[in-house]
């Protein structure tokens, strides 16, 4: 089995270079091909991959120049790099990942985490759904443009997996697959985080500044409650916009270590959860540290924590069902009154702890390609 890796990009943590990691941890020997590295910006484990950048790449290494220039010259960029020696490719795929030229009899398996956001949903981004006049018309051209390219590319899938029961339908909707769809849930390193003998009084958010994780409505929350502390972790477009409308009662924290990001976890009385997301890590990561979750009710953590039920130990975590303040609010307030048991919560973690999730990828990899390569023996 001759195989490849592929990730739209790698020049941020997040949940997407995450599940990359772990199909590096499955093949350690495939090569990871993507558009653009940015080694000081990603999981220093990156660093011990066979990591091989499109052209654009090699001259575009950071995010914020990537983005800006993605049309056209990193879609053209990936459409070239060439793959065609690869009978297996495995894919880690909002965007680019699919747009790679591929052998026509090759088995490629798409890890898709949700469908290409701007072409799909681009209502999603402010600066899209209130453009207007010329820059209206070059959005649509550009919208056009990727969604040719996408439902083309998709057909090179063979196999579609994704994170969560919130994506499978999208992926559907936009792509069609012809064949059944699985449901993997990425994973959490648990070996990074622990349970601590004593918790302090801050509640946490670990989130990028990006205005659809709704960072401001808990900031917003915690201006009304001033008896109560925040601690606000991350990094984003929205930085400077959020720290301006904090009050006292809310700090923020970045740079942080893996260690001190442990630390901060285990401490917090709660994480703060507020956005819509697909899946969503950090959830998770609170949990490995054995702290509950006060989340948005939808999306990807219906399918990853259990509500909390009464004064019933047996939950993970704290369900809301509004986008407000006001929601948000009500939750952390009423917190206090449920009992949680931080080794049930480490446990439940467990369930989705990265060896179990490289395990089940390598599993299905390894299946799909022996059925693959015996149909093949079988028609020639």
């Amino acid at each position: 089995m001759n195989i490849a890796i592929v990730q739209d990009d790698i020049v941020r943590r997040g949940g997407a270079e995450q599940v990359a990691l772990s199909f590096h941890h499955a093949f350690p020997s495939a090569p990871i091909y993507t558009l653009s590295y940015d080694p000081d910006a990603s999981y220093d484990e990156f660093r011990n991959a066979d990591i091989r950048t499109s052209w654009f790449g090699k001259y575009i290494k950071k995010e914020e120049m990537m983005k800006k220039l993605f049309f056209p010259f990193g879609l053209i960029s990936m459409q070239r790099l060439d793959l065609t020696s690869y009978d297996v490719i495995l894919q880690s795929a909002t965007h680019c990942a699919k747009y790679v030229k591929t052998n026509p009899n090759a088995l490629v398996i798409t890890y898709c985490h949700t469908p290409f956001r701007l072409v799909w949903r681009p209502e999603s981004y402010e600066s899209v759904a209130n453009a207007k006049g010329i820059k209206k018309i070059a959005y649509q051209f550009v919208i056009d443009q990727l969604k040719r390219v996408e439902r083309r590319s998709a057909q090179r899938t063979t196999w579609f997996l994704t994170n969560s029961s919130e994506v499978l339908p999208r992926i559907v909707q936009a792509y069609e697959p012809q064949r059944e769809i699985t449901i993997i849930s990425p994973s959490v390193k648990c070996k990074n985080f622990y349970v601590a003998a004593n918790v302090s009084d801050y509640f946490l958010v670990v989130s990028r500044f990006e205005p659809y994780k709704k960072v401001d409505l808990v900031i917003e929350a915690f201006r009304r409650m001033p008896d109560k502390k925040l601690i606000v972790v991350g990094k984003g477009s929205r930085k400077e916009e959020l720290q301006a409308i904090a009050p006292k009662n809310v700090s923020f924290l970045s740079g942080l270590s893996s260690v001190e990001l442990a630390d901060v976890y285990a401490k917090c009385k709660a994480l703060i959860f507020p956005q819509l997301e697909d899946y969503g890590i950090t959830p998770l990561e609170a949990n490995a540290s054995g702290r509950p979750v006060i989340a948005y009710g939808k999306g990807g953590v219906l399918d990853t924590m259990i509500a909390v039920n009464g004064s019933n130990a047996k939950g993970t975590a704290v369900f809301f069902n509004e986008q407000s303040a006001e929601a948000i609010c009500e939750a952390v307030t009423n917190f206090d009154k449920y009992v949680f048991d931080p080794y049930f919560i480490r446990a439940h973690a467990e369930g989705f702890d990265e060896a179990k999730f490289v395990q089940r990828i390598r599993d299905y990899v390894i299946s799909k390609y022996r059925s693959f390569a015996a149909n093949n023996y079988l028609s020639k």
